[in-house]
Protein backbone atom coordinates (compact mmCIF):
# COMPACT_ATOMS: atom_id res chain seq x y z
CA UNK A 1 0.00 0.00 0.00
CA UNK A 2 2.79 2.38 0.95
CA UNK A 3 4.80 1.47 -2.16
CA UNK A 4 1.77 2.13 -4.38
CA UNK A 5 1.28 5.60 -2.86
CA UNK A 6 5.00 6.60 -3.19
CA UNK A 7 5.43 9.47 -5.71
CA UNK A 8 8.68 10.34 -7.53
CA UNK A 9 8.79 14.16 -6.82
CA UNK A 10 10.78 16.59 -8.96
CA UNK A 11 13.13 17.03 -6.05
CA UNK A 12 14.68 13.60 -6.60
CA UNK A 13 18.48 13.34 -6.74
CA UNK A 14 18.56 12.96 -10.52
CA UNK A 15 16.61 16.12 -11.22
CA UNK A 16 18.40 18.13 -8.54
CA UNK A 17 21.71 17.20 -10.11
CA UNK A 18 20.42 18.37 -13.47
CA UNK A 19 19.26 21.68 -11.96
CA UNK A 20 22.60 22.09 -10.19
CA UNK A 21 24.44 21.47 -13.46
CA UNK A 22 22.36 24.12 -15.26
CA UNK A 23 22.89 26.68 -12.49
CA UNK A 24 26.62 25.95 -12.40
CA UNK A 25 26.80 26.42 -16.16
CA UNK A 26 25.01 29.76 -15.91
CA UNK A 27 27.41 30.89 -13.19
CA UNK A 28 30.38 29.91 -15.36
CA UNK A 29 28.96 31.87 -18.27
CA UNK A 30 28.45 34.91 -16.04
CA UNK A 31 32.03 34.68 -14.81
CA UNK A 32 33.32 34.48 -18.37
CA UNK A 33 31.13 37.41 -19.38
CA UNK A 34 32.46 39.51 -16.50
CA UNK A 35 36.03 38.61 -17.38
CA UNK A 36 35.54 39.63 -21.00
CA UNK A 37 33.81 42.82 -19.88
CA UNK A 38 36.76 43.73 -17.66
CA UNK A 39 39.17 42.87 -20.46
CA UNK A 40 37.43 45.12 -23.00
CA UNK A 41 37.17 47.98 -20.50
CA UNK A 42 40.87 47.73 -19.74
CA UNK A 43 41.67 47.51 -23.45
CA UNK A 44 39.59 50.63 -24.11
CA UNK A 45 41.34 52.48 -21.27
CA UNK A 46 44.77 51.49 -22.59
CA UNK A 47 43.77 52.63 -26.09
CA UNK A 48 42.55 56.02 -24.85
CA UNK A 49 45.73 56.51 -22.80
CA UNK A 50 47.83 55.55 -25.83
CA UNK A 51 46.03 58.06 -28.06
CA UNK A 52 46.40 60.75 -25.38
CA UNK A 53 50.11 59.95 -25.11
CA UNK A 54 50.58 60.22 -28.86
CA UNK A 55 48.69 63.52 -29.00
CA UNK A 56 50.70 64.79 -26.06
CA UNK A 57 53.92 63.81 -27.74
CA UNK A 58 53.01 65.61 -30.94
CA UNK A 59 51.85 68.65 -28.95
CA UNK A 60 55.07 68.82 -26.95
CA UNK A 61 57.26 68.57 -30.00
CA UNK A 62 57.87 71.97 -31.56
CA UNK A 63 58.02 71.19 -35.24
CA UNK A 64 61.11 72.68 -36.78
CA UNK A 65 62.21 71.63 -40.25
CA UNK A 66 65.37 69.73 -40.89
CA UNK A 67 66.56 72.00 -43.69
CA UNK A 68 68.85 74.99 -43.51
CA UNK A 69 65.96 77.28 -44.42
CA UNK A 70 62.21 77.01 -44.70
CA UNK A 71 58.92 78.88 -44.83
CA UNK A 72 57.05 79.31 -41.56
CA UNK A 73 53.39 78.30 -41.85
CA UNK A 74 50.91 79.63 -39.30
CA UNK A 75 47.35 78.32 -39.27
CA UNK A 76 44.39 80.66 -38.78
CA UNK A 77 41.55 78.17 -38.48
CA UNK A 78 38.04 78.66 -37.16
CA UNK A 79 36.49 81.57 -35.32
CA UNK A 80 38.90 84.32 -34.30
CA UNK A 81 38.26 84.81 -30.59
CA UNK A 82 40.16 84.98 -27.32
CA UNK A 83 39.41 81.43 -26.18
CA UNK A 84 39.75 79.76 -29.58
CA UNK A 85 42.61 78.22 -31.56
CA UNK A 86 42.69 81.33 -33.76
CA UNK A 87 43.16 83.72 -30.84
CA UNK A 88 45.46 86.71 -31.08
CA UNK A 89 47.70 85.21 -28.38
CA UNK A 90 48.24 82.00 -30.37
CA UNK A 91 48.78 83.69 -33.72
CA UNK A 92 51.05 86.41 -32.33
CA UNK A 93 53.11 83.85 -30.41
CA UNK A 94 53.67 81.92 -33.62
CA UNK A 95 54.52 85.09 -35.55
CA UNK A 96 57.15 86.12 -33.01
CA UNK A 97 58.71 82.66 -33.04
CA UNK A 98 58.91 82.77 -36.83
CA UNK A 99 60.48 86.23 -36.95
CA UNK A 100 63.05 85.22 -34.32
CA UNK A 101 64.06 82.09 -36.26
CA UNK A 102 66.98 82.94 -38.55
CA UNK A 103 66.24 79.94 -40.77
CA UNK A 104 62.82 81.28 -41.75
CA UNK A 105 62.65 82.61 -45.31
CA UNK A 106 59.18 84.05 -44.93
CA UNK A 107 55.83 83.60 -43.19
CA UNK A 108 52.71 82.10 -44.73
CA UNK A 109 49.40 82.62 -42.94
CA UNK A 110 47.22 79.68 -43.99
CA UNK A 111 43.69 80.99 -43.43
CA UNK A 112 40.40 79.14 -43.20
CA UNK A 113 38.15 81.27 -41.01
CA UNK A 114 34.77 83.04 -41.09
CA UNK A 115 36.13 85.88 -38.95
CA UNK A 116 35.33 86.80 -35.37
CA UNK A 117 36.43 89.43 -32.89
CA UNK A 118 37.55 92.76 -34.41
CA UNK A 119 39.77 93.25 -31.36
CA UNK A 120 41.61 89.95 -31.85
CA UNK A 121 41.96 90.57 -35.58
CA UNK A 122 43.25 94.09 -34.92
CA UNK A 123 45.87 92.79 -32.49
CA UNK A 124 47.22 90.40 -35.10
CA UNK A 125 47.15 93.02 -37.86
CA UNK A 126 49.11 95.50 -35.74
CA UNK A 127 51.63 92.85 -34.64
CA UNK A 128 52.37 91.84 -38.24
CA UNK A 129 53.07 95.47 -39.11
CA UNK A 130 55.28 95.88 -36.02
CA UNK A 131 57.27 92.71 -36.67
CA UNK A 132 57.93 93.70 -40.27
CA UNK A 133 59.70 96.80 -38.96
CA UNK A 134 62.08 94.61 -36.93
CA UNK A 135 63.12 92.34 -39.80
CA UNK A 136 62.69 92.30 -43.56
CA UNK A 137 60.72 89.09 -43.78
CA UNK A 138 57.94 88.63 -46.34
CA UNK A 139 54.51 87.74 -45.01
CA UNK A 140 51.97 86.08 -47.29
CA UNK A 141 48.38 85.07 -46.65
CA UNK A 142 46.84 82.05 -48.37
CA UNK A 143 43.08 81.61 -48.08
CA UNK A 144 41.83 78.06 -48.53
CA UNK A 145 38.06 77.62 -48.22
CA UNK A 146 37.16 80.82 -46.41
CA UNK A 147 38.86 84.09 -45.55
CA UNK A 148 36.03 86.35 -44.51
CA UNK A 149 35.60 89.43 -42.35
CA UNK A 150 38.03 89.29 -39.39
CA UNK A 151 40.10 86.69 -41.24
CA UNK A 152 40.44 89.05 -44.20
CA UNK A 153 41.27 91.84 -41.73
CA UNK A 154 44.34 89.79 -40.72
CA UNK A 155 45.17 88.88 -44.32
CA UNK A 156 45.19 92.55 -45.28
CA UNK A 157 48.32 93.02 -43.15
CA UNK A 158 50.27 90.59 -45.36
CA UNK A 159 52.47 91.70 -48.24
CA UNK A 160 50.39 89.64 -50.65
CA UNK A 161 47.20 87.59 -50.44
CA UNK A 162 46.45 84.44 -52.42
CA UNK A 163 43.42 82.16 -52.65
CA UNK A 164 41.86 79.42 -54.74
CA UNK A 165 39.55 80.49 -57.53
CA UNK A 166 36.61 79.04 -55.56
CA UNK A 167 37.64 80.39 -52.14
CA UNK A 168 35.28 82.78 -50.39
CA UNK A 169 36.94 86.12 -49.70
CA UNK A 170 35.90 89.45 -48.22
CA UNK A 171 32.76 90.08 -46.19
CA UNK A 172 34.15 93.42 -45.04
CA UNK A 173 31.47 94.33 -42.53
CA UNK A 174 30.55 94.18 -38.85
CA UNK A 175 27.81 92.24 -37.06
CA UNK A 176 26.37 92.91 -33.61
CA UNK A 177 24.02 90.05 -32.81
CA UNK A 178 21.69 88.93 -30.06
CA UNK A 179 18.17 87.69 -29.37
CA UNK A 180 14.92 89.19 -28.13
CA UNK A 181 12.66 87.13 -25.87
CA UNK A 182 10.11 89.75 -24.80
CA UNK A 183 7.16 88.36 -26.81
CA UNK A 184 7.87 84.82 -25.64
CA UNK A 185 7.99 86.04 -22.03
CA UNK A 186 4.65 87.80 -22.41
CA UNK A 187 3.13 84.65 -23.88
CA UNK A 188 4.22 82.58 -20.89
CA UNK A 189 3.46 85.27 -18.33
CA UNK A 190 7.09 85.83 -17.33
CA UNK A 191 8.02 89.18 -15.81
CA UNK A 192 11.51 90.62 -16.27
CA UNK A 193 12.99 92.25 -13.16
CA UNK A 194 16.16 94.18 -13.99
CA UNK A 195 17.74 96.67 -11.59
CA UNK A 196 20.50 98.98 -12.84
CA UNK A 197 22.35 102.12 -11.86
CA UNK A 198 22.90 104.05 -15.06
CA UNK A 199 20.27 104.96 -17.60
CA UNK A 200 21.50 102.62 -20.31
CA UNK A 201 23.28 99.99 -18.22
CA UNK A 202 20.79 97.32 -19.29
CA UNK A 203 20.88 98.11 -22.97
CA UNK A 204 21.02 95.08 -25.28
CA UNK A 205 19.38 93.00 -22.56
CA UNK A 206 17.58 90.26 -24.54
CA UNK A 207 14.76 90.06 -21.97
CA UNK A 208 13.83 93.75 -22.13
CA UNK A 209 12.02 95.64 -24.93
CA UNK A 210 14.26 97.26 -27.52
CA UNK A 211 14.86 100.97 -27.06
CA UNK A 212 15.02 102.94 -30.37
CA UNK A 213 17.54 105.38 -28.90
CA UNK A 214 19.82 102.55 -27.78
CA UNK A 215 19.42 100.79 -31.12
CA UNK A 216 20.60 103.96 -32.87
CA UNK A 217 23.57 104.21 -30.53
CA UNK A 218 24.57 100.57 -31.10
CA UNK A 219 24.36 101.11 -34.85
CA UNK A 220 26.80 104.02 -34.50
CA UNK A 221 29.24 101.74 -32.65
CA UNK A 222 29.04 99.21 -35.47
CA UNK A 223 29.61 101.98 -38.02
CA UNK A 224 32.76 103.19 -36.25
CA UNK A 225 34.13 99.65 -36.08
CA UNK A 226 33.30 99.10 -39.75
CA UNK A 227 35.17 102.27 -40.71
CA UNK A 228 38.20 101.08 -38.72
CA UNK A 229 38.08 97.81 -40.65
CA UNK A 230 37.84 99.61 -44.00
CA UNK A 231 40.76 101.91 -43.12
CA UNK A 232 43.02 98.97 -42.27
CA UNK A 233 42.12 97.16 -45.50
CA UNK A 234 42.90 100.28 -47.50
CA UNK A 235 46.24 100.72 -45.73
CA UNK A 236 47.15 97.09 -46.26
CA UNK A 237 46.08 96.78 -49.89
CA UNK A 238 46.87 100.30 -51.05
CA UNK A 239 46.31 101.11 -54.72
CA UNK A 240 45.78 97.43 -55.55
CA UNK A 241 42.13 97.80 -54.50
CA UNK A 242 39.67 98.50 -57.27
CA UNK A 243 37.00 99.94 -55.03
CA UNK A 244 33.30 99.69 -55.84
CA UNK A 245 30.29 100.72 -53.74
CA UNK A 246 29.72 97.05 -52.86
CA UNK A 247 33.29 96.23 -51.82
CA UNK A 248 32.76 97.23 -48.17
CA UNK A 249 29.10 96.26 -47.96
CA UNK A 250 29.68 92.92 -46.25
CA UNK A 251 29.30 90.84 -49.41
CA UNK A 252 31.60 87.91 -49.97
CA UNK A 253 33.33 87.06 -53.23
CA UNK A 254 34.85 84.06 -54.94
CA UNK A 255 38.62 83.97 -55.32
CA UNK A 256 38.29 84.73 -59.01
CA UNK A 257 36.11 87.77 -58.32
CA UNK A 258 38.36 88.90 -55.47
CA UNK A 259 41.34 88.87 -57.82
CA UNK A 260 39.55 91.17 -60.27
CA UNK A 261 38.66 93.54 -57.41
CA UNK A 262 42.18 93.67 -56.03
CA UNK A 263 41.25 91.98 -52.77
CA UNK A 264 43.88 89.30 -53.49
CA UNK A 265 47.06 89.21 -55.56
CA UNK A 266 46.80 85.82 -57.22
CA UNK A 267 45.47 82.27 -57.24
CA UNK A 268 47.65 79.74 -55.48
CA UNK A 269 47.92 77.16 -52.71
CA UNK A 270 50.34 77.18 -49.79
CA UNK A 271 52.75 74.62 -51.24
CA UNK A 272 52.70 76.21 -54.69
CA UNK A 273 53.33 79.65 -53.19
CA UNK A 274 56.30 78.40 -51.16
CA UNK A 275 57.82 76.83 -54.28
CA UNK A 276 57.30 80.01 -56.27
CA UNK A 277 58.37 82.59 -53.70
CA UNK A 278 61.16 80.73 -51.90
CA UNK A 279 62.22 78.14 -54.47
CA UNK A 280 61.88 75.53 -51.75
CA UNK A 281 59.68 72.66 -50.63
CA UNK A 282 60.53 73.13 -46.94
CA UNK A 283 57.62 74.25 -44.76
CA UNK A 284 57.50 74.29 -40.96
CA UNK A 285 54.30 74.65 -38.98
CA UNK A 286 54.78 77.25 -36.22
CA UNK A 287 51.15 77.07 -35.05
CA UNK A 288 50.91 76.45 -31.28
CA UNK A 289 49.60 72.96 -30.57
CA UNK A 290 46.64 72.19 -28.32
CA UNK A 291 46.96 70.59 -24.93
CA UNK A 292 46.26 66.85 -25.57
CA UNK A 293 43.58 66.51 -22.91
CA UNK A 294 41.88 69.65 -24.10
CA UNK A 295 41.74 68.22 -27.61
CA UNK A 296 40.15 65.01 -26.37
CA UNK A 297 37.56 66.80 -24.25
CA UNK A 298 36.64 69.14 -27.07
CA UNK A 299 36.08 66.18 -29.37
CA UNK A 300 33.81 64.67 -26.73
CA UNK A 301 31.74 67.83 -26.90
CA UNK A 302 32.18 69.11 -23.36
CA UNK A 303 32.30 72.71 -24.56
CA UNK A 304 28.92 72.61 -26.34
CA UNK A 305 26.96 73.83 -23.32
CA UNK A 306 29.21 76.81 -22.77
CA UNK A 307 29.01 77.72 -26.44
CA UNK A 308 25.20 77.63 -26.47
CA UNK A 309 25.03 79.71 -23.30
CA UNK A 310 27.36 82.32 -24.80
CA UNK A 311 25.34 82.61 -28.01
CA UNK A 312 21.99 82.88 -26.24
CA UNK A 313 22.84 85.24 -23.40
CA UNK A 314 25.64 87.50 -24.62
CA UNK A 315 25.18 90.06 -27.40
CA UNK A 316 28.38 90.21 -29.40
CA UNK A 317 30.17 92.41 -31.87
CA UNK A 318 31.99 90.43 -34.53
CA UNK A 319 33.51 90.79 -37.94
CA UNK A 320 31.32 88.40 -39.95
Amino acid sequence: MDNQNQVDYPGSNKEWKLIEKVVTGLQDEQRKSRRWGIFFKLATLVYVLFIALMIGKSADEVVRGGGDSYAAVIEVNGVIAAAQDASADNIISALRDAFEDEKVLGVVLRINSPGGSPVQSGYVYDEIKRLKETRELPVYAVISDLGASGAYYIAAAADEIYADKASLVGSIGVVGSGFGFTEAMEKFGIERRLYTSGEHKGFLDPFSPENPEEKKFWQSVLKVTHNQFIDQVRKGRGDRLKETPEMFSGLIWSGEQALEMGLIDGLSSTSALVRTKFNSEEMVNFTPQKDPWESIMQKLGTSIGAGIATVVTAPSLQLH
